[in-house]
């Protein structure tokens, strides 16, 4: 017998939140490894665009394509500003 629809909104949205704590902790890394480096906000945002291109790549080549290109790059954005700002940066 397949799962419920309960059953199976509720694992997507344990999976959806574990998803957004392991992208908030690698940002925080990312964030705490950058500190003091020297860059520019102009080579960070280099950075950050290149190393979600790949994931955006990805996405783009599954079922997800309604998200599109320029909403990743704005949520990944959004989780570095967080992770900045939360770290007192």
């Amino acid at each position: 017998m397949p799962p419920k629809l309960p059953e199976l909104v509720k694992r997507a949205r344990r999976l959806a939140t574990e998803r957004d704590r392991l992208v908030q902790e690698l940002a925080r890394e990312w964030s705490r490894a950058l500190k003091g480096q020297g860059f520019s906000a102009r080579d960070l945002d280099e950075l950050w665009a290149g190393l979600t291109e790949e994931a955006v790549r990805r996405l783009l080549q599954s079922e997800a394509r309604r998200a599109g290109t320029e909403a990743i790059r704005h949520e990944a954005r959004e989780v570095i500003v967080e992770t900045e700002l939360a770290a007192g940066g």
